[in-house]
């Protein structure tokens, strides 16, 4: 019977030798409209920020729908596992389609029978299986948020000064770990002590922002403990899991720091005029510098607390969020040598390493309609409070002005 597969030649290999075949590509959607009633409701709890529990629902029912109909058809192909789960929106006017799919695989030998699904490809999956980490299902942790208008108002004003926006460092912060605790809960339910490959995406959704983190609920034996507090959860690659399990590392926590600093307007305006001399401008110069440490203490004094020896693969994303905001966001993954962890082979097969060449190429831009959650970061979307606030406060200045005078 003929295959229409996702798989690439190089994921082929390494999936028959860890004896599964390839299958066909399997779909689930679910078509949502966000609705009168949740708009108002989120739009009333959008004025005071932080998250939208109305909108992350509709995300993660929608998400969760499609998620179950790519399974469903993945029995009707009795298939053992789906591969490279992608969980995409697709925007048609005011309704968005949520599409779940992936790449079927079968099983070559009874002793393979456990049905997994796993937002791995078949490079990474080998990788994974190989350092003793079996799959469980696609894993995934949302919320939705916003800046909000009173706490915006607030931190508007205070950028008048120099330095870091506590208001809004607590929200991105608060958020971020949201969707990190959802994820790693999600895993613990399908009996999982690990959250492996975990992909981090900003996306815009309705005027606000949606955090979706995205990876593979596994299992370990050779991990202590399996208590829901000591699922371990990891960004780094398959192939890297395995390279620090064949020296002995294990990850322990993905650690995430953000702080958002302004500039301030005496600082803003002396780095303008300095802009029309060249050299350095001292004071963008330390204000940089602060965030970024900043926002890798945060990651260093959270691995200290949990005991970790190092955190590998750290990395720091700016993003330019309005009003003359920028956060810096610190991303890494904390990881501990043990005695026991080890891989099953000495190496790794070229074939599970070579990155496969992309052979389509469109200029087409069509990010504001299709957003696929596998592709990595995206900037933040700014929706309408980039700028809604300094209008609502230049409003509010104009309104005291001409108050006195003709009042």
């Amino acid at each position: 019977m003929t295959v229409t597969t996702g798989l690439s030649g190089n994921e082929i290999y390494c999936l028959a030798e860890k004896g599964y075949a390839p299958g066909n590509i399997v779909v689930g959607n679910s078509v949502h409209s966000l609705g009168l009633v949740g708009s108002v409701g989120s739009g009333l709890k959008a004025m005071l920020g932080g998250e939208l529990k109305q909108v992350t629902r509709l995300i993660e029912e929608g998400r969760e729908s499609a998620y179950q109909r790519m399974l469903q058809e993945a029995v009707n192909h009795k298939a053992t596992g789906i591969t490279g789960v992608t969980s995409q929106l697709v925007f048609h006017g005011s309704n968005v389609e949520f599409l779940a799919i992936g790449s079927a695989i079968h099983a070559d030998r009874a002793d393979l029978g456990n049905k997994f699904s796993t937002s791995d490809d078949g490079q990474e999956l080998y990788a994974q299986l190989d350092a003793g980490y079996r799959p469980i299902c696609f894993s995934f942790g949302n919320v939705a948020y916003s800046m909000g208008l009173g706490r915006g108002l607030l931190g508007s004003l205070k950028t008048l000064g120099r330095g870091e926006i506590k208001e809004y460092s607590n929200i991105f912060n608060q958020t971020r770990h949201l969707a990190l605790t959802r994820i790693v809960e999600h895993a613990g339910k399908h009996g999982a002590n690990a959250v492996l490959g975990i992909r981090t995406t900003i996306l815009p959704f309705g005027g606000v922002n949606e955090m979706l983190m995205i990876g593979t609920a596994s299992h370990n034996p050779q991990l202590p403990g399996d208590k829901p507090e000591d699922i371990i959860s990891s960004d780094m690659t398959n192939v890297e899991l395995w390279n620090m399990a064949s020296k002995g590392y294990a990850p322990l926590r993905l650690l995430l720091g953000t702080s958002v600093y302004s500039l301030g307007l005496v600082g803003g305006i002396t780095s303008v005029i300095k802009s029309f001399v060249r050299g350095e401008i001292n004071e963008l110069t330390r204000l940089l510098y602060d965030a970024r440490e900043n926002a890798l203490a945060i990651i260093n004094d959270e691995a200290k607390g949990i005991g970790a020896d190092d955190v590998i693969g750290v990395k720091t994303y700016v993003y330019q969020i309005g009003n003359g905001l920028i956060e810096f966001l610190a991303i890494g993954t904390a990881v501990k040598k043990l005695s026991n962890i080890n891989t099953q082979s000495p190496q790794l097969p070229p074939q599970a390493i070579v990155v496969d060449r992309d052979t389509f190429y469109s200029s087409v831009n069509t990010d504001s309609f299709n957003v696929n959650a596998n592709k990595g970061a995206k900037p933040i979307n700014q929706g309408y409070m980039s700028w809604l606030i300094p209008v609502v406060i230049i409003l509010f200045i104009i309104i005291q002005v001409f108050w006195g005078k003709f009042f």
